[in-house]
């Protein structure tokens, strides 16, 4: 039996990085018709970065990126797809969320494609706010108190 991947935390540069990027790419980006170079934020350095990976392989990832000293936006949540509905998504989201809280933040808050927000409801985030659209699709604002 294969071991679960391992999770990791990196920043741009790290080794795992490049297969970060490919993944949210492959899996947010190019359905939407992106190039590769847009799939990067300009704050990414300042960004906690959490991958799932089997050795030098990137199977999920999700990224936060802090606002103040209490909260901030969590964004780029991949898993492959042969591995999506499987349990990884919400590991790495419960991963985070429990670094988050072991770093004083009390808050998160999140723009949730409209074919995610079940998944994020089943993990504690509420919807608030009116649908938009972002990247050519509709959304909605999550949040969720870290304090529970």
């Amino acid at each position: 039996m294969t071991p679960p991947p391992t999770l990791t935390f990196i920043q741009p540069g790290h080794p795992l990085y490049a297969g970060e990027l490919e993944l949210r790419f492959r899996v947010l980006r190019e359905p939407l018709g992106f190039t590769r170079e847009q799939v990067t934020f300009p704050f990414e350095p300042q960004s906690l970065h959490l991958v799932a990976h089997q050795g030098d392989t990137v199977l999920g990832c999700v990224l936060f990126h802090p606002e103040d000293a209490r909260g901030g936006r969590l964004y780029q949540m991949a898993v492959a797809s042969h591995l999506q509905g499987q349990g990884l998504g919400a590991r790495l989201v419960r991963g985070l969320e429990e670094a988050l809280r072991g770093r004083g933040f009390t808050h998160v808050h999140l723009h949730a494609r409209d074919t995610a927000i079940r998944f994020y409801e089943r993990l504690g985030y509420t919807v608030y706010g009116e649908p938009y659209t972002e990247v050519g699709i509709p959304h909605r604002n999550m949040r969720k108190s870290l304090d529970t």
